[in-house]
């Protein structure tokens, strides 16, 4: 990796560990004041902010980006007056207890669990600018310092909003600015410098493109660093025997909201029973919006994930599923696992589907899109962990970003 790239990452991450010590005895009312300073701050300083993403646009344009590129990239004044609503949510949100007592021991002593910070943590994302202010809000609130690097295509987009947003915000509130520090050399160098400082940056959060993400993964536990990856993504629908088909046809609608993101409709699952009566509903449903159908046979894996594939996003695969409890099988064997919904009136099929998907959202007669930390828990969140290991599962928020101290004393 190269020399600048290497430099950036540490200047970043010692800053960074230089505000961890104070941050520990941070009274929560000025963190929390500090979101709200930063929600304001959204709002005064649109200007800047949307001209350094006009710029990210105009470039990504010119570069050929796809739409559903270009939409996760885009900015307008609607999305920041929706970022600012979520951070004023987020501070309103009460604290969890830093300790709690476990048990009694014997020799009258007392074991007590603690929540510790983790430190400084890392945060490798998509060119989604939005981003670089939930995950901000997510360290801030949990008194946890951070460096964040961004794709290179929402680089300026990034600088505006950490220089002329978080950061005076920040001190404003009596923090120091250096705790959310963001890397500005472009490039992947920097996204394998971020994963191999396991001395100043233990823990790196990685999203984007699947293939990308597992090999900064794998990097970084070359490295000795930990990771919360969120590799993958693509959601499943199965519309049952027993579906109404005008409430399909709602969630298949609202489960295409956003094409470049991780939820959105990627597999349609449909009953033998009803494919020549649905299919021609959902294929004019798909032409209404814009999407491309792939039907059987298919020239590529089941749950191939469309919003990754560049100037494919507008595309849903349909196939066949013969019952719940087949359809939750596709979707635990040929997808990510990241959210699966049934669309039935019969409870006993909801159930057995319910009961067999193993992914980390599983739904009925809703969206899959509701698979995010703001509308599952009113809270931003870091991105959605799909590991199957114990942990954090799901949207990770605030909550998550904690370490486990067990502190035995005296009774």
């Amino acid at each position: 990796m190269t020399d600048d790239a290497m430099k950036a990452v540490e200047e970043a991450a010692r800053a960074a560990r230089g505000t961890v010590t104070d941050l520990a005895s941070v009274p929560d009312e000025r963190l929390d004041a500090a979101l709200r300073a930063i929600a304001d701050a959204l709002g005064r300083q649109a200007a800047p902010v949307l001209a350094a993403n006009e710029a990210d646009m105009r470039a990504g344009r010119e570069a050929g980006l796809a739409p559903g590129l270009l939409d996760r990239l885009r900015l307008d004044e609607a999305r920041l007056e929706a970022i600012a609503g979520q951070l004023r949510a987020l501070a309103d949100v009460p604290y969890e207890a830093t300790e709690r007592v476990v048990r009694e021991l014997p020799g009258h002593l007392t074991l007590t669990e603690r929540r510790r910070p983790v430190g400084v943590i890392g945060a490798n994302f998509e060119a989604r600018p939005n981003v670089v202010v939930d995950v901000a809000s997510q360290f801030v609130k949990s008194r946890n310092a951070g460096v964040l690097r961004t794709g290179s295509a929402a680089i300026r987009s990034a600088v505006a909003l950490t220089d002329e947003v978080i950061a005076p915000a920040l001190a404003a509130s009596g923090l120091d600015p250096a705790m959310i520090g963001l890397v500005r050399v472009p490039g992947q160098e920097s996204a394998r410098a971020l994963v191999s400082q396991p001395g100043l940056i233990p823990l790196v959060i990685l999203r984007g493109s699947g293939d990308s993400t597992r090999s900064l993964a794998a990097e970084a536990a070359r490295h000795g660093v930990r990771t919360m990856a969120h590799a993958d993504g693509g959601a499943v629908l199965y519309v049952d025997a027993a579906a109404d088909l005008d409430l399909a046809e709602q969630l298949i609608e609202a489960s295409l909201d956003r094409l470049g993101v991780c939820n959105r409709l990627n597999l349609l699952l449909l009953h033998p029973s009803g494919w020549d009566r649905v299919l021609p509903r959902v294929r004019a449903l798909l032409t209404r919006l814009g999407i491309e159908v792939s039907l059987p046979p298919h020239a590529h894996p089941l749950g191939h994930e469309w919003a990754l594939d560049s100037g494919h996003e507008a595309t849903v695969t349909v196939a066949p599923a013969d019952g719940p409890r087949a359809a939750a099988t596709l979707a635990n064997d040929e997808t990510s696992g990241l959210a699966a919904s049934i669309v039935t009136a019969d409870r006993a099929a909801a159930e057995e589907f319910l009961g067999a998907y193993a992914g980390t959202g599983a739904f009925w007669n809703s969206t899959t899109r509701l698979l995010d930390g703001f509308k599952l828990f009113s809270v931003p969140e870091t991105g959605i962990n799909i590991d199957a290991v114990p942990g954090p599962r799901g949207p990770v928020t605030f909550r998550d970003l904690y370490l486990r101290q067990f502190v035995v004393t005296p009774a």
